[in-house]
């Protein structure tokens, strides 16, 4: 269990407060007149999602917490849970809840694979790659003139989720989307 010291919690790093994980979005180290200096940070709960206010004074510490990252492979979702398997094994498989997903679910098809946020033997978050590609199945016709909406049209991908893309973008055409944004990346050559 390695402690911190109240300058040291910065963002990137994960702490264990009130025995539940966090990561640390922001911080910042001031110190006032004739006071001792304060940590004031903005923590992320990494089960729940919930974001915190809370100021470290000096002679305060902090436990890091021991999170590990785990490959594992998504299968399906259905019925609010979503399918994995342990790469390795595949007859190894568990459900977890879907929303540890945080709505990115749609970004995933089959036999991806991801890394699981492992804290205390439990995974409380999952990690998709920040692009992958996906197929569009269904795609409205671009029509001339039609750039009022900025030049762009929403289209409907194998996954079952719905992105906008520019005009050009048809049925059939596989392209890259970026999942921390759920934004359309670009399109990808066909070989």
């Amino acid at each position: 269990m390695a402690m911190i010291d109240y300058n040291e919690i910065k963002p990137g790093k994960c702490i264990v407060l009130n025995s539940e994980p966090y990561e640390v979005l922001s911080s910042h180290v001031a110190q006032k007149q004739k006071r001792r200096p304060t940590n004031q940070t903005k923590l992320r709960h990494l089960i729940s999602g919930r974001v915190v206010e809370q100021t470290f004074q000096q002679s305060d510490k902090a436990e890091e917490a021991d999170i590990e990252t785990r490959e594992i492979k998504y299968l399906y979702t259905g019925k609010g849970e979503s399918w994995f398997c342990n790469p390795k094994k595949p007859a190894e498989r568990y459900a977890l809840k879907t929303s540890l997903l945080a709505g990115k679910e749609g970004f995933l098809k089959a036999d991806t694979l991801v890394s699981a946020m492992v804290f205390d033997d439990e995974i409380i978050g999952i990690r998709l790659p920040i692009k992958v590609e996906l197929l569009v199945k269904e795609a409205p016709p671009a029509v001339r003139g039609n750039t009022i909406s900025g030049g762009s049209k929403q289209v409907t991908l194998e996954t079952g989720a719905t992105i906008h893309t520019p005009m050009f973008i048809n049925e059939g055409d596989l392209i890259r989307v970026n999942t921390e944004t759920g934004d359309y990346a670009e399109r990808v050559d066909k070989k």
